[in-house]
């Protein structure tokens, strides 16, 4: 069962599965809203499912965890900008109703419990890479739903329900739902745009960024990880060491790769205080061969083919539903989720009928 399976990481997620297992049963639940987000995708990504369930995961019906071996959990109001607008619906999705399908997976026999975490839970660190021992720093919204999250999740597992907290890098790549509210991509979808890359910081803050199927082969080695590879409970940071980078090297790696750019940098910007560098060695040692394979080269050139098949020539992009506080935005606004982002009964009954 993967929850918030119809967003930007989740068809690159249930895609890893399938081939991986493919005669597996899978399972898809999500509240719908970014279901109409495809950015160049032939199909529906969830096509590749056994079954899609349309719900909003803080009413998680019991029934449909019979028979389940082991729970993703993706959904998530999943970044600071969307974290600052829908503060206590953030911490509801992202934890309190992550606990509470915890729990009912391990009533109902599941074996593991797989759930999305953020590395930028160490908020600002100016020193050496921050590891899974270092003191945490959560400076938004977000970050200390995941913080929570994890400490609330650890004393629910055993070992008939072990639980792996994976502490995600940044995400980047091309998806069949992609996001251009994330960094680099931000930065390709403006050099393909509008040949022009805006730093709006001074550029000197550091993130560790992963691709979204380097995630996916996490979580594959997640689910069917043992006790014995890191305990009942594991909070593991999951991402490269070569992928720790400062803001402005991203922009200068894009524009190296797509010629006739040029990059400004806000020198007068205040410090970005979230700022960080992660050591991923835990992670190498217990999963070496589920390392990231994909480099940021060939996740930028990645990127800017994707945008281009799609005939991407918005510079206003950040204003589009591609930013994902924007669309959820609009469906509030035409009166189609309620305050706390729950879809209003017109539209609940036909997601109602259109489920299987």
């Amino acid at each position: 069962m993967i929850t918030g399976n119809m967003g930007y990481i989740g068809p690159a997620v249930g895609e890893r599965l399938r081939s991986r297992w493919p005669d597996a049963q899978l399972l898809g639940y999500d509240a719908g809203y970014f279901a109409h987000c495809l950015t160049g995708s032939p199909r529906l990504p969830e096509c590749g499912l056994d079954r899609q369930y349309f719900g909003d995961v803080r009413t998680f019906p019991q029934d449909l965890l019979s028979g389940v071996d082991a729970v993703v959990y993706l959904a998530a109001i999943s970044n600071d900008p969307m974290g600052a607008v829908f503060e206590t619906v953030t911490l509801d999705i992202n934890c309190q109703a992550a606990i509470r399908l915890a729990r009912s997976a391990k009533d109902a026999g599941v074996k593991s419990f797989v759930f999305a975490s953020s590395c930028s839970v160490y908020g600002f660190a100016d020193a050496e890479p921050r590891h899974e021992g270092s003191a945490l720093d959560p400076l938004t919204a977000y970050a200390r739903s995941k913080v929570t999250a994890e400490r609330e999740l650890a004393p629910l597992a055993d070992q008939d329900f072990l639980v792996t907290c994976l502490r995600f890098a940044t995400a980047c790549g091309m998806s069949d739902r992609l996001r251009l509210d994330l960094v680099l991509n931000d930065f390709v979808a403006s050099a393909v745009a509008a040949r022009k890359i805006n730093i709006l910081s001074n550029g000197t803050p550091w993130r560790p960024l992963i691709h979204i199927r380097d995630m996916a082969r996490a979580i594959e080695w997640a689910i069917g990880r043992r006790e014995d590879q890191g305990g009942a409970c594991l909070v593991v940071n999951a991402g490269s060491d070569r992928w720790n980078y400062q803001v402005k090297a991203l922009a200068e790696a894009v524009a190296g790769l797509i010629p006739g750019i040029e990059v400004s940098i806000n020198k007068a910007a205040p410090p970005d205080r979230r700022s960080y560098k992660v050591d991923f060695g835990l992670f190498r040692t217990l999963a070496p061969d589920h390392q990231p394979e994909y480099d940021l080269e060939r996740t930028i050139q990645e990127l800017k083919s994707g945008l281009e098949a799609m005939r991407f020539q918005d510079p206003d992009f950040r204003s589009s539903q591609l930013v994902r506080l924007n669309t959820l935005s609009r469906l509030r606004k035409e009166g189609l989720l309620t305050e706390d982002l729950r879809w209003t009964r017109s539209h609940a009954v036909e997601m109602s009928a259109a489920a299987p």
